[in-house]
């Protein structure tokens, strides 16, 4: 693997959680997302795939990936947390390609995918998004003023079936997709944009 995966014995099969985003510019909100997720999942690693480009995202006020890609490895510790630019070296943009992609090149590993619930409301709108939902078990990320929505959303109604309680959270990695979880935690109000508004303003150092 190109990272600084842990090493285990043969039959050991990792777990690792894949947060995807632009991550214009990565923040206290990603860190805690990938640190609970670690810890409720028990994960081994969780990946920050930062975006070459969101097809559902405006260019304008966009940093350049070199960017966007510094700032998630300032909130990764390089080990349990890894940030990467992997879609842009597999070629992929959509999420569907990149799951397909990445299974393909770990064909071992234990995929779960993060998904804000902001995203799971509009995840219908996304390319062949059932294939998303079919590739790997899948954690929701509660978002401020999204998350009951989400889950009154088209994607959960119609996966409802597939939902698993929060208990279940560590044989996520190992059930057959679909099956989603909502992450039970506090939900965290920390967003990129709000990030960008400060800098600008020169209130964030």
């Amino acid at each position: 693997m190109p990272f600084n995966t842990p090493t285990y014995g043969h039959r050991h099969r990792l777990k690792i959680g894949l947060l995807g985003g632009s991550f214009n510019p990565a923040h206290e909100g990603h860190l805690h997302v990938a640190r609970e997720a670690v810890r409720h999942l028990g994960l081994d690693q969780l990946w920050l795939l930062v975006s070459p480009g969101n097809p559902l995202k405006p260019a304008n006020g966009m940093a350049k990936l070199a960017e966007r890609l510094a700032s998630a490895r300032r909130i990764a510790d390089g080990r349990r947390i890894i940030a990467t630019d992997i879609e842009t070296r597999m070629g992929t943009r959509y999420t569907r390609d990149t799951l397909r992609g990445l299974k393909r090149r770990f064909p071992r590993v234990r995929f779960v995918w993060l998904m804000g619930a902001d995203n799971l409301i509009q995840l219908p709108r996304w390319g062949r998004w059932q294939e998303i939902i079919h590739a790997m078990p899948m954690l929701v990320v509660p978002r401020p003023g999204a998350t009951r929505q989400a889950l009154a959303g088209r994607a959960a109604k119609r996966h409802q079936k597939d939902r698993l309680p929060a208990r279940a959270g560590l044989c996520l990695a190992t059930m057959r997709a679909p099956a989603w979880i909502l992450l039970p935690v506090r939900e965290n109000a920390a967003s990129a944009t709000a990030l960008r508004r400060r800098i600008l303003e020169g209130t964030q150092p």
